[in-house]
């Protein structure tokens, strides 16, 4: 078991927010399963995205790799709110309680329409907290927010935390909520980095939202005193899906000749490059019919086996900076990883490279929610 803030999950194992995740039906599927220790809603706009046939997911042949077009889901947070509603109030199919925590993501264009957001979750929160019994734990304590911050599939708006400042106006409206209600578990969905310095301007810029907290407050550490100090973000999910080619090798790409690669090899060494001898045909419309992308758009976020190895290193460099950091505010920040999670010997990989919880995406995409069963197999 792993304790984020309020949130107990057990087993430690989670989806990412995707499309996987997207209605009702899908996630009582997942809350469900008895291989999930929370389930995390696909993420939502205030009043729902707009989806068209550009919007599509392709997996590769020979490995469990996955391309997608996506942006966020049709559908609008009051329709996640409602449906939370649902899982926490419904009887399990043990006939008791819910206990199983859901991480609602959501995104918006501007503080203003995050703060309204936020607000309705925390109307939600008063209202299973209202019809709680009296001796039943909290029931909000079981309701979670992440803001993800890392789509690459959105026309003309890049990731936001590739710019981490752009981010402090939103970041400013998750401090207000949290220090009003620091019984709200909060956390960010980042993109992937790719140079030491980003990790360290992230780290940066969350521990200026750490202050001091009167006794009085209701903040707590994981040991139930009162924290000293204590920070917004309870967790960050390290989640790369950059922007890739929407081109599936295994299914498209003709093998080179041997001796062919051999001369490419050679000239590379000598520094120069391989010869030309005609001009290079002009890139396919990627509307045409023979076109050799996955995806209508032909490009999209890349996801499963191919981003594994950047997703490692991404937990690790956080994971060391957060444990070396001299306030315990920003020490007890917990990070799920996401980012090719396809085995059980890549979740052992996450959580050795420094995850407490370990999430994913493509493989519940292929397999469906046995992906969990999949995933909790003996390494």
């Amino acid at each position: 078991m792993v304790k984020i803030h309020t949130l107990e999950i057990n087993p430690p194992l989670l989806n990412a927010s995707c499309a996987w995740a997207s209605d009702l039906k899908q996630l009582r599927e997942l809350y469900d399963s008895p291989h999930t220790g929370a389930v995390t809603t696909r993420t939502a706009t205030l009043n729902g995205y707009s989806e068209d046939a550009s919007n599509k997911v392709a997996f590769t042949a020979d490995t469990v790799t996955s391309i997608n077009s996506f942006g966020y889901s049709p559908h609008s947070l009051t329709s996640y709110l409602g449906w939370v509603h649902t899982l926490l109030t419904t009887p399990t199919l043990s006939g008791g309680p819910p206990t199983k925590p859901i991480i609602v993501s959501i995104t918006a264009s501007a503080p203003t329409v995050l703060a309204e957001m936020l607000a309705k979750v925390q109307a939600l929160r008063a209202t299973l907290r209202a019809g709680a019994q009296p001796d039943a734990p909290d029931p909000a304590a079981l309701l979670a927010v992440e803001l993800n911050t890392s789509c690459p599939n959105i026309k003309d708006t890049p990731p936001a935390a590739y710019t981490f400042p752009f981010l402090l106006p939103f970041l400013d409206v998750l401090a207000a909520a949290f220090y009003a209600d620091p019984t709200l578990t909060l956390g960010l969905k980042l993109p992937p980095y790719l140079y030491s310095t980003r990790f360290s301007e992230v780290v940066r810029c969350l521990h200026t939202y750490t202050r001091e907290l009167r006794p009085a407050s209701r903040g707590r550490t994981e040991n139930g005193m009162f924290s000293p100090r204590a920070g917004p973000p309870a967790k960050t999910r390290a989640t790369p899906s950059p922007s890739s080619p929407a081109r599936t090798p295994s299914a498209h790409d003709p093998p080179q000749h041997p001796r062919r690669r051999r001369l490419r090899r050679r000239r590379r060494r000598h520094g120069r490059p391989p010869a030309r001898t005609t001009s290079p045909p002009a890139p396919p419309s990627p509307s045409a019919p023979d076109a050799p992308f996955a995806l209508p758009p032909a490009l999209g976020g890349l996801g499963g086996e191919a981003v594994h190895a950047v997703a490692l290193g991404n937990v690790y460099s956080f994971a060391r900076l957060l444990a070396a950091h001299p306030d315990a505010a920003i020490r007890r920040i917990r990070i799920i990883g996401v980012g090719g999670v396809t085995t059980p010997a890549a979740a052992t990989r996450m959580r050795a490279a420094g995850a407490s919880v370990v999430g994913c995406a493509t493989l519940l995409g292929r397999e469906g929610v046995r992906a969990f069963e999949i995933l909790s197999q003996a390494a």
